[in-house]
């Protein structure tokens, strides 16, 4: 089966740079996007995910509230929240959730980062 990828972010671009990265090393993953934490939870509610990548900072809900509830639904999903507000209150509150943070901006390394991570976990 294979491995369904939901990307979580309000820029456009930000969503088609991860695709492209994480299409590039599993051109086989299938993937599906949201622009929104509440469209996130609403894809999900019918979806099964495996890796979820999610901006902190969007409209309406925060990513981080997003995520608390996708792991409450979807334990087992490795979700890997990213944003350039680095602040240690926003580390520690993922960190709380039992997610995975990365730093933008959204580079080759990074990408390489998650998947290598949800690889080592998913192995």
């Amino acid at each position: 089966m294979s491995t369904q990828v939901l990307i979580v972010d309000d820029s456009k671009v930000s969503r088609m740079l991860i695709k492209a990265m994480m299409a590039a090393h599993h051109p086989d993953w299938l993937f599906a996007e949201a622009d929104s934490g509440d469209k996130a939870l609403l894809w999900l509610a019918g979806n099964h995910v495996d890796l979820v990548t999610m901006d902190v900072n969007m409209p309406g809900m925060s990513g981080l509230d997003a995520a608390e509830q996708i792991k409450a639904r979807h334990a087992g999903a490795f979700i890997a929240m990213m944003t350039a507000n680095v602040q240690s209150s926003t580390r520690q509150r993922a960190e709380q959730i039992g997610v995975h943070f990365f730093g933008k901006p959204i580079t080759e390394d990074i990408i390489a980062q998650i998947v290598k991570r949800f690889e080592d976990e998913h192995a």
